[in-house]
């Protein structure tokens, strides 16, 4: 066996795994139902029969996906897990088309019944905002750009 050989043989033995690739967001929720139902109200893409499974994802753009499991799936994976009892468990932002369109969401979703967290405002790092829950008490925020300040609207 020739030295480039071995050395090439050793190299190949102790090359780096390659790193992880970031590939989905998941949560966990008491009613799959109720949380579909939540996030297809803001435009995700779940099908249909997700509503009873016990796992459910969506596609996100960029590739990533969005995914829940009940409780009962959390449980078989690990039985001494049980949900956070207090604080955010998850929080996750909605871009809208605009400012009024943060407004247009929130008022649709806090109609439907959704707690509203935080009402929609002008945010002074400059996005109209707004935060309501799912129905599991994960924060989800509604943002969007605020138009640029014109000179009526500097006085």
């Amino acid at each position: 066996m020739s030295t480039s050989h071995r050395t090439t043989h050793r190299t190949a033995e102790h090359a780096p795994a390659p790193a992880p690739r970031f590939s989905a967001i998941g949560m966990t929720v008491a009613d799959m139902a109720a949380s579909l139902a939540f996030y297809r109200r803001l435009g995700l893409d779940i099908p249909a029969g997700a509503d009873t499974a016990p796992h459910a994802e969506a596609p996100l753009p960029g590739g990533l996906r969005l995914m829940w499991d009940t409780h009962e799936t959390a449980r078989a994976i690990d039985p001494d897990w049980t949900p956070p009892q207090t604080g955010t468990p998850t929080g996750l932002a909605f871009a809208c088309a605009d400012a009024a369109g943060v407004d247009t969401v929130y008022a649709e979703l806090t109609a439907a019944g959704y707690a509203g967290d935080k009402a929609p405002w002008d945010a002074p790092w400059g996005q109209r905002y707004a935060v309501v829950r799912d129905p599991d008490g994960h924060g989800v925020d509604l943002f969007a750009p605020l138009p640029p300040a014109g000179p009526e609207q500097e006085r």
